[in-house]
């Protein structure tokens, strides 16, 4: 396998662990955090979150990565799922966002 991918996958991997943990953690998501589907919506009948939980999530995003996410630049689809809040995490820290 490519050496980028390879290194891609990986990142992708502790991305995913990691914002499992914290939704359990920081959003007292109800669940272990292997339990918690990579495709689960993250508001309304997902998960379960709410408005405020949507400001606490970008502040633990930002506190477990080491990430900023501008405003301005914050997008709905970003925040959607486990899985857009991974491809975020880890596209950020590719493109050295931190």
């Amino acid at each position: 396998m490519d050496e980028g991918l390879e290194s891609h996958l990986a990142a992708r991997r502790e991305a995913l662990e990691r914002v499992r943990a914290m939704l359990v953690e920081h959003l007292k998501v109800p669940l272990r955090p292997a339990q918690i589907d990579l495709d689960a919506p993250l508001f309304g009948t997902g998960l379960g979150l709410d408005s405020i939980d949507a400001v606490e999530l970008v502040v633990a995003i930002e506190t477990e990565f080491g990430l900023s996410i501008p405003e301005e630049e914050a997008q709905p689809w970003m925040f959607r799922t486990v899985h857009s809040v991974v491809e975020l995490v880890v596209a950020r820290a590719e493109a050295g966002d931190a």
